[in-house]
């Protein structure tokens, strides 16, 4: 199978590949006796002091080049590492003289892949002379394919700057993935989302000269029905509550959650997993203009529930309650977004929020969360704050009535529009890496979907079990 060359993923070994050897730091002093004279010779005079992640290279018997080593914390992932030697390595082909179980060689192939990545589009000239290494012999190659696929997808969608990925572009986009894979897409564009009762969409999107739409896309005709749900909000100044120039600057990533979401989708139909997939993307420009929706207007929804707009800057949650509402009642429904600053205060920019109805489908995230190392931490659907987002005059105010718990008032304001009985998850994500991190550059970053991924596998697996067990019952009966 020939990989994308953006990964720097070979599948087989050229003539000039250099050997990289990995050894743990707790197994570095044994290592070092065995080496021959002449090397721990090198190694003293050159001052190398065991380093996770730092590579060396060793000479052989005549002086010349040996074999790289490459010292690894055990505390530390392996995503990581191999994300960072992505960088660290000179260029050239490497293969491993190490054996990894299928696990490991899985996240040190994502991780290196994720560790190549580079935005240059809008580059002149760009350094492409980086390091490529050997899939690892125990890898699982679609399952590489399909994951550093997605990791691309969501990061090229993000850094695109708004006057090239407008909601007309991002639905190019999302028909781009769905003809990779046969899915099929329609488009609610404009004056025709009043007549096919998306009204908090088309109150958000219509003051922008790129008319508001909501992206619909289908793939598969049996098993269970999930639905996944991306904000799509291409640029948010903010509206008439206009946002200050330093909290707008990086704005074009308000549209993070619809990447998330195509990701998501991708990974799903590259494995061919057994569902009736939807995917629905409001994609929006939060713009100003003499259409622009104003505070304290009152909004109907697609559900019918009407919404007084205490805030233009919280219109994420609008677009949201009309594409939920418009996902019925599917065996699951998840949705992402880059929703609150207050997820942020509360968990950091690396930590994606999570709100559930469900503490099972909690349950599947969070272990895979753990195993994958892709962070994902739970905060609390808290009842008692419903009633801060009640209005005089509406059915409710999409801000809450106080400065705390802005993250969960926005959860918990999704809610209202997901049928009774439906499992859901709403993630709060950046979407966004403040600082470059080995195997996270700098940019735009897909959060969570990993886990999100194995989580539905196992959803699916879960349900197919109880399927199989509900049919023998019956047989038996």
């Amino acid at each position: 199978m020939a990989l994308d060359p953006r990964f720097g993923l070979v599948a087989r070994r050229t003539k000039a590949s250099l050997p990289l050897e990995i050894v743990s730091l707790a197994e570095f002093s044994a290592f070092r006796r065995n080496l021959r004279p002449e090397t721990r010779a090198f190694l003293e005079a050159v001052g190398y002091q065991p380093r996770h992640g730092a590579p060396v290279a060793l000479p052989d018997e005549r002086g010349g080049f040996d074999r790289f080593l490459v010292v690894r914390d055990p505390k530390e992932s392996v995503f990581e590492l191999f994300g960072g030697l992505a960088l660290r390595l000179p260029a050239g082909d490497y293969h491993l003289l190490t054996e990894l179980d299928p696990a490991e060689a899985r996240e040190a192939a994502i991780g290196f892949g994720a560790g190549r990545y580079r935005f240059d589009r809008y580059l002149s000239k760009s350094k492409n002379e980086r390091a490529r290494l050997q899939l690892p012999r125990s890898a699982d190659v679609r399952e590489v394919e399909r994951t550093l696929d997605a990791i691309y997808l969501a990061r090229d969608l993000i850094n695109t700057p708004t006057n090239d990925l407008g909601p007309s572009e991002l639905a190019a986009a999302a028909r781009t993935v769905a003809r990779k894979y046969r899915a099929r897409v329609t488009t609610v564009v404009g004056e025709k989302l009043l007549e096919k009762n998306y009204p908090l969409i088309h109150a958000v999107g219509r003051a922008s000269a790129d008319a508001p739409r909501l992206i619909d896309m289908r793939f598969g005709s049996r098993g269970k029905e999930i639905v996944l749900v991306g904000k799509g909000v291409c640029f948010d100044t903010g509206g008439l509550d206009l946002k200050p120039a330093s909290a707008m600057k990086l704005m074009k990533k308000d549209m993070g959650g619809a990447a998330h979401a195509l990701a998501l989708a991708s990974m799903i139909m590259a494995a061919e997993l057994p569902v009736r997939l939807r995917v629905l993307i409001p994609a929006v420009e939060n713009s100003v203009s003499g259409t622009a929706f104003r505070p304290l207007d009152v909004l109907e929804s697609r559900s019918g529930k009407t919404i007084e707009v205490g805030n233009t800057d919280a219109e994420g949650r609008l677009i949201l309650a009309d594409a939920l509402a418009a996902a019925g009642k599917p065996d699951l429904l998840i949705d992402f977004a880059t929703l609150t600053g207050a997820a942020r205060v509360a968990l950091g920019s690396e930590l994606p929020a999570l709100f559930t109805n469900d503490d099972a489908l909690a349950g599947l995230v969070l272990e895979a969360s753990e195993e994958l190392d892709d962070p994902i931490h739970r905060l609390p659907l808290h009842a008692g704050y419903r009633k801060s987002l009640s209005s005089e005059i509406a059915d409710l105010n999409n801000i809450s009535d106080g400065p705390y718990g802005g993250a969960i008032t926005a959860a918990l304001f999704l809610e209202h529009f997901v049928e009774d009985g439906v499992p859901w998850a709403h993630f709060d994500v950046m979407a966004w890496n403040l600082r470059s991190r080995p195997g996270r550059p700098r940019g735009g970053e897909l959060m969570g979907v990993r886990a999100v991924y194995r989580a539905v596998e196992r959803f699916l697996s879960a349900s197919s079990n109880e399927s199989a067990t509900g049919r023998a019952r019956a047989r038996r009966s």
